[in-house]
């Protein structure tokens, strides 16, 4: 999975822009870790290289709405066998199975917890080949 060549481009090719939705743990000091949406974004058209994670989530003393970061694809990728960060993103593997990401915002930190198998099959299908 892992590439740092930039991907050539097929002429008469379109890699189409998608959205997975995911349900991770907001990390936090209570008893019970609360769920929270999360959605990964890829849109090739933008930036072939850049992935975006949504979070729904109001921050303290927030109202409720949407909380985006965009990263390079490959900050994710590298997060999820050793830690890895780059500006207001970090990103760890936690445990065998799972990884953590820390977002950065002027409210705060949300540190959410999600199942890596689904990072990696959203990363899987953003260096999938071309549609014609």
């Amino acid at each position: 999975m892992s590439r740092t060549a930039e991907e050539p481009s097929v002429p008469g090719t379109v890699r189409p822009a998608f959205e997975v939705h995911l349900c991770g743990r907001l990390v936090t000091d209570a008893p019970i870790s609360p769920r929270i949406p999360v959605a990964l974004r890829y849109d090739p058209d933008a930036d072939p290289r850049t992935v975006e994670v949504v979070l729904q989530h109001p921050g303290p003393g927030q109202k409720p709405g949407r909380h985006a970061w965009a990263f390079p694809r490959a900050l994710l990728e590298a997060g999820l066998r050793s830690p890895a960060e780059q500006g207001d993103v970090r990103i760890w593997p936690c445990g065998r199975v799972q990884a953590v990401l820390e977002l950065h915002a002027g409210y705060g930190v949300a540190l959410v917890q999600l199942d890596c198998a689904p990072l990696v099959r959203f990363l899987r299908r953003t260096y999938a080949p071309s549609v014609t």
